[in-house]
């Protein structure tokens, strides 16, 4: 899948500095990295790229057949992994897994795949309340990827993640998306780097929030 973004504004308040003020971005498939300073607005730009938020100048396109920001598109083509992750905590692995893959159509052999590539095998029928913050992150994953959704969304996957963790998820990223599949990461986590396609740091080009700038 192919995303354009086009010349945005977006602000979350009128009268409110803009977090995006003409901006321009495309990604291809393949793994991007969104990089930069907290509040530099990388959660901002996913939840724009998902169609959750509008902007109030500019579009965004992407090569889908369904219509941009309908019901389907979010069902079949997007799958989103948030900071928060929105697991139902007291149904297993498996159900919250099998849920999303079968809302998207997808066949049951992904919701086995991704749960196997993902380590997670031997706690499938876990309640997600009985794993630890690691295992919730790659269980919200498999959930995500079961789907074989072309636009792959991930807030900070690896935060607070062991270095185990973060090499499981790492490389079934690498290994496992599908070759037309875009996955865009807002991350802080260097370690991701070696997987990436490509990097677009929001250092290079936005300016740092005042109270984050150097002091002589």
């Amino acid at each position: 899948m192919r995303v354009n973004v086009d010349n945005i504004t977006f602000r979350y308040e009128r009268g409110k500095d803009a977090i995006f003020e003409d901006f321009s971005f495309q990604a291809d498939s393949g793994i991007t990295l969104l990089k930069g300073f907290s509040g530099c607005g990388k959660s901002t730009l996913l939840r724009i790229v998902a169609s959750f938020l509008k902007p109030s100048k500019g579009s965004v396109h992407v090569t889908s057949r369904y219509r941009y920001g309908s019901a389907s598109f979010l069902r079949n083509d997007v799958g989103f992994v948030f900071q928060q992750l929105n697991l139902l905590p007291l149904a297993s692995i498996q159900r919250n897994v099998d849920l999303a893959r079968s809302l998207a159509g997808s066949p049951k052999r992904e919701s086995a795949k991704w749960i196997q590539t993902l380590g997670l095998k031997n706690l499938a029928n876990k309640k997600v309340s009985q794993l630890s913050g690691g295992q919730q992150q790659r269980a919200a994953l498999a959930r995500a990827l079961s789907k074989k959704p072309s636009l792959v969304l991930l807030d900070e996957p690896t935060s607070g993640l062991d270095d185990q963790n973060t090499e499981i998820i790492s490389r079934a990223l690498r290994a496992h998306l599908g070759f037309d599949t875009t996955c865009l990461i807002a991350t802080h986590d260097a370690r991701l780097e070696k997987i990436a396609d490509d990097i677009l740091d929001f250092n290079s080009f936005l300016p740092l929030e005042e109270h984050m700038q150097k002091v002589d």
